[in-house]
């Protein structure tokens, strides 16, 4: 049984992966049995002494799994997704929201069903950063009839009405982004102030309470982190400014003046991006070769995803000036040190560092886009050498070269010596805690499991029709991709370039992103100059709408390629049905037709009748945007705003009886 448990958690295994892959079946364990079989968490100056064995142990365990893997074929399309709930708690009498602090009394009845009978269970629970958070992923993946995009819907209504019969009067699930008012005076239930000089956060604004207390893990993480850095992680975002705006926008400036901008909404805690909730897609490849190429195809597809999905434009309580939570999770497990920095020179460490352990991919991965590799791509030369000589070609070595220029942060006594030749903990111990927009994930040792992808931009969407609408739409794209043999690479300069501008605010309509303008297309939708003369002719900057639904002589417009793709299927009436409905919503979205859930919440804090066009979101605001938004969340109300007309689809439980042996062999 542990075995089926084991399995089913490797392949949804994803976003802060470290303690999800790693705490997940250990957790299950507790429900039953009433303790962690992980051991215990090291010292941060004990971890630090380790780093290097952690490091060299884990190259050696990549090299042993590439070379037993690395030939692997004939695995089939697998594919999942995940989606991130905040338990809100709504005080009606006094008109105040809070997050409740209760994933740890939820969980263990969530995974009951698991635990009895892992064959058949129809959802997987797992714990996230946050007291006030769960994960949910579907029972089995997902393979490749396309009457499986007919079940995703109604996997994710399953999930959510499953974790609310566990709720107590007044809580909710919800699958927002981010909480309006984390980190504003007793946001949590129970309230607890912060400890701004004790304890692993030392936030002044986000309590350790707020941390999933159910393993050392993430209490580790945080406090790991800091210390790595020598100071707090700085988050500080550009304040929306409004007519009564004040500048500065609170006191943050002065009780830490070196960290914190006046005119920037100021965050100093692990806590304000690993408490944010994402909606995030794996996929299995059917081998190594065309994990690479979902890896590098999909790349430029992040920052558009990003802004098409854009969900939180309010952070400790007031409004902001972007859209999205991307650059807010990048600064809060930023551990680079001043030197890695660049603020001051080199003594004591040994590489200049361009990003966050939490940002954009920096390479691709396949042989025939290395020469869209044009930022500089810091990489342990010694741990690169030992790749090429262990048998890896340029690419994946300068990619997992780049990626162990990190340290382990977070490292367990049981763990430290391992079998290098059946183990890969030490090399996954660093792989998932580089939190990049795609991740490039070999099988996991004497598993199943074959070359996977994740795909890990899109923010929560409120509903689970616009959740599904969004899983559906990337996953097809795959399908266009592999099957029409698509080119969307672009030097990656411009996948960061787009990826800063998708969180601007209102970025969907209002930005242009770089995009390629001949991506091999069939030829009855290739209505473009496909020979252009020069390089920089390959590429345009584009609108969203553009980008998504077309613009003539310039590009065919991603839905209509499956559009394409799907005329050429055979799929059933049901199916047919629901993924149209899903399509239209990302169109209409792309044009502006509806607007994106960050515009939504924007519009709704600046026309409520008591804002005071001062950028703050007080409680009473709070209370009635989410209040609203569970309204919708839950059909009691429309949006036509946000989902435009009719948003119900064909979506049901069941395949259709004349595919039903096909899944069956499929999900084998």
């Amino acid at each position: 049984m542990n075995n089926i448990l084991r399995t089913r958690s490797l392949f949804f295994s994803g976003v802060k992966s470290l303690y999800k892959s790693r705490v997940s079946l250990p957790y299950v364990q507790k429900a039953r049995m009433g303790l962690l079989s992980e051991g215990n968490p090291l010292t941060w100056e004990e971890t630090k002494a380790l780093a290097e064995h952690v490091r060299q142990h884990g190259i050696e365990q990549f090299i042993n799994l590439y070379k037993k893997l690395q030939d692997r074929t004939g695995d089939v399309l697998k594919w999942g997704d995940e989606v991130e709930y905040i338990i809100v708690k709504f005080d009606d009498e006094n008109q105040r929201a809070t997050v409740s602090l209760r994933a740890k009394d939820l969980l263990p009845k969530l995974q009951e069903k698991e635990l009895a009978d892992p064959q058949n269970v129809k959802s997987l629970w797992r714990p996230e950063y946050g007291a006030y958070m769960v994960e949910g992923t579907p029972g089995k993946p997902y393979g490749g009839l396309l009457a499986h995009f007919n079940i995703v819907e109604a996997n994710m209504q399953f999930r959510r009405a499953e974790a609310s019969a566990f709720l107590h009067p007044g809580e909710v699930i919800m699958s927002i982004t981010n909480f309006p008012r984390l980190g504003c005076p007793n946001f949590t239930s129970p309230p607890y102030p912060p400890t701004p000089h004790e304890g692993v956060t030392k936030s002044l604004f986000f309590p350790d309470e707020g941390i999933f207390p159910g393993h050392p893990r993430f209490k580790t993480l945080t406090s790991n982190i800091r210390n790595r850095r020598g100071e707090k992680v700085a988050i500080n975002l550009p304040v929306f400014r409004d007519t009564n705006t004040k500048i500065p926008v609170d006191n943050s400036s002065q009780l830490e003046p070196n960290a914190a901008k006046p005119d920037c909404v100021y965050m100093d805690a692990m806590g304000f991006g690993m408490g944010c909730c994402c909606l995030q897609l794996t996929f299995q490849a059917c081998c190594i070769t065309e994990a690479r190429t979902l890896y590098d195809q999909l790349a430029p597809l992040c920052p558009i995803m990003l802004a098409l999905s854009a969900a939180s434009p309010i952070y400790r309580g007031f409004l902001t000036d972007v859209d999205c939570r991307w650059n807010v999770i990048s600064a809060s497990v930023d551990c680079r040190t001043r030197e890695e920095r660049g603020l001051e020179p080199l003594k004591n460490n040994k590489f200049l560092i361009n990003k966050s352990r939490y940002d954009s991919i920096d390479s691709y991965l396949s042989p025939d886009n290395e020469k869209y590799n044009d930022i500089d791509i810091v990489h342990d030369k010694a741990i690169y050498r030992r790749l090429r000589e262990g048998g890896i070609d340029h690419p994946l070595a300068l990619h997992v070269s780049h990626l162990f220029i990190r340290d382990t942060v977070s490292l367990f006594s049981e763990k430290v010596h391992q079998d290098d030749k059946n183990d890969s903990d030490h090399f996954e111990n660093i792989q998932s805690t580089n939190w990049q927009t795609m991740r490039f994930k070999p099988p996991p040792p004497n598993s199943s499991i074959g070359w996977r992808v994740e795909f890990r931009p899109c923010e929560a969407q409120l509903t689970d029709f616009e959740n599904a609408a969004y899983v559906c739409f990337v996953v097809l794209l795959t399908r266009v991709i592999l099957s029409y043999h698509l080119n969307f690479v672009m030097p990656i300069s411009k996948v960061d370039e787009n990826m800063q501008r998708a969180q601007r605010r209102d970025a969907c309509l209002s930005q242009k992103f770089w995009w390629r303008r001949d991506v091999g297309a069939p030829t009855d939708l290739a209505k473009q100059n496909n020979d252009p003369k020069l390089e920089s002719d390959l590429y345009a900057e584009m609108t969203i709408d553009e980008i998504v639904n077309g613009k003539d002589g310039i590009f065919p417009g991603l839905i209509p390629l499956i559009e394409s793709y799907l005329s050429g299927m055979d799929v059933d009436a049901d199916t047919h049905c629901s993924v149209q409905q899903y399509l239209k919503l990302i169109q209409r979205r792309a044009s502006g037709e509806i607007s994106t859930m960050a515009t939504w919440m924007r519009n709704f804090v600046t026309t409520h009748p008591q804002y005071k066009k001062d950028s703050v979101v007080s409680e009473k605001i709070n209370y009635d945007l989410l209040k609203t938004a569970c309204d919708i969340q839950m059909g009691k109300i429309a949006a036509p705003t946000l989902l435009g007309g009719s948003t119900v689809s064909k979506t049901n439980e069941d395949i259709p009886k004349a595919f039903s042996k096909m899944m069956s062999k499929d999900c084998s």
